[in-house]
């Protein structure tokens, strides 16, 4: 089973019910087989965001979403559900659709990067989107 941890969702106008984000990660985990472990979601503000941003991308400016993975499959040693899938971070003054970001983030987790993918990425979280 797929344990979502969210962080900082009080307050946040819009976001979806824990249920929901649950549902979007698990079908964007699950397009690269992955069925059990942990993800946290956390809502953070734009100074976070770009701090972050600078930090990990060399991008001095606020973003909209943010992953950071942090168990890659073949280092497991434990049982699945012990795995870290890892964070995802969404600013949501900067994400016009806070399901949109909670998808794409997910889909950065499992190794997915639409910079490099010629589309293959954001045509599955359109997909994942439209279910």
């Amino acid at each position: 089973m797929l344990e979502v941890e969210i962080i900082g969702e009080q307050g946040v106008a819009g976001a979806p019910i824990p249920a929901e984000v649950g549902r979007l990660l698990s079908l964007a985990f699950a397009s690269a087989g992955i069925e059990v472990g942990h993800v946290a979601v956390e809502y953070v503000d734009a100074e976070r965001i770009a701090q972050l941003n600078e930090q990990y991308r060399g991008k001095a400016e606020p973003t909209d979403v943010l992953s950071f993975p942090i168990d890659e499959a073949e280092a497991l040693a434990g049982p699945p559900e012990a795995r870290e899938l890892g964070d995802i971070l969404i600013c949501p003054e900067h994400t016009a659709d806070l399901r949109e970001a909670i998808v794409h983030g997910g889909l950065h987790l499992v190794g997915m990067d639409h910079e490099t993918d010629n589309g293959e990425m954001l045509a599955l979280q359109a997909e994942i989107l439209s279910w």
